[in-house]
């Protein structure tokens, strides 16, 4: 079930098309029936293989405010798989089988591909660095070129920056940070979780914090990035069930993230992407 890379261009040229089928009304419902249709659209894309097409209904669906549905997660597991994103599909996977529960109509075939993605991973030579102590801080040094342009046909990003926001966003949203642990209400948006936009040489992080009470309080940090190293670092604490992104300015608790130590390397590698591209001309 190895991924090829033809299959990756013939989903951005599926994607492509998509973007011509995109309406203006798109934005005419109301958001509970606006994410109804963006996933019957995606289902219907991803029952007929045109894996381009679910994606570009996956990116409208993830710029929609609130909770979104467990098969969500699932169609968006689904087309990362197809694009050889290996680590993105395996987070979306887990997510919504932990969400969906045995009782999600695609419970078993989540569970497969999550099996698949770990042979596809070893086929491809592709081993997973040993995870750290906890209480050691990890650097993550920004990516190279080749993981750039994949991200940009993924995305059908014109610039660096566009793709590696529209990308941190989309790995937010996985790790948004609860208070229980223990259950995941399908109903109920994650406590605490952050959206990423940028503005010239600025990096804007909304954070969105939901008291116990359901009132929702947003704040925004603005980070100027020229002068700053575009190395981030992260450290999860098993005690408090909770990851940290450290801000690259002065390395203060900039993210609070749900306890993945997977996910929180990859928002803090993709943010030290995102602050170098910001600085480039």
């Amino acid at each position: 079930m190895a991924v090829s890379f033809a299959t990756g261009r013939r989903i951005v040229r599926g994607a492509l098309l998509a973007s011509f089928l995109v309406t203006a009304q798109a934005h005419a419902l109301a958001p509970e029936h606006e994410t109804r249709r963006l996933m019957l659209a995606t289902e219907e894309a991803v029952m007929a293989k045109n894996w381009g097409e679910a994606g570009e209904y996956l990116n409208q669906l993830q710029q929609l405010e609130g909770e979104k549905p467990a098969d969500y997660h699932f169609y968006r597991g689904r087309v990362m798989f197809q694009a050889s994103h290996l680590n993105e599909a395996q987070s979306a996977l887990e997510t919504y089988v932990s969400r969906a529960g045995a009782e999600g109509a695609h419970y078993q075939e989540a569970l497969k591909l999550i099996t698949a993605i770990e042979k596809t991973r070893k086929q491809n030579s592709v081993t997973p660095q040993a995870a750290a102590e906890s209480e050691q801080v990890a650097v993550i040094e920004p990516a190279g070129d080749g993981q750039l342009a994949s991200l940009k046909k993924l995305y059908l990003a014109d610039t660096d920056r566009e793709a590696l926001t529209l990308h941190l966003n989309s790995l937010l949203e996985l790790a948004g940070w609860r208070r229980d642990q223990a259950i995941v209400r399908l109903d109920r948006p994650a406590d605490v979780e952050y959206r990423v936009t940028t503005e010239g040489s600025e990096i804007h992080i909304q954070e969105i914090r939901r008291d116990e009470a359901g009132r929702i309080l947003r704040s925004t940090e603005q980070i100027q990035v020229f002068g700053i190293n575009p190395q981030v670092e992260w450290r999860c604490e098993a005690a408090a069930a909770t990851c940290w992104v450290y801000d690259p300015r002065d390395g203060s608790r900039l993210l609070q993230l749900a306890a993945n130590r997977d996910q929180a390397r990859q928002i803090a590698e993709t943010l030290g992407q995102l602050v170098r591209a910001v600085q480039s001309p």
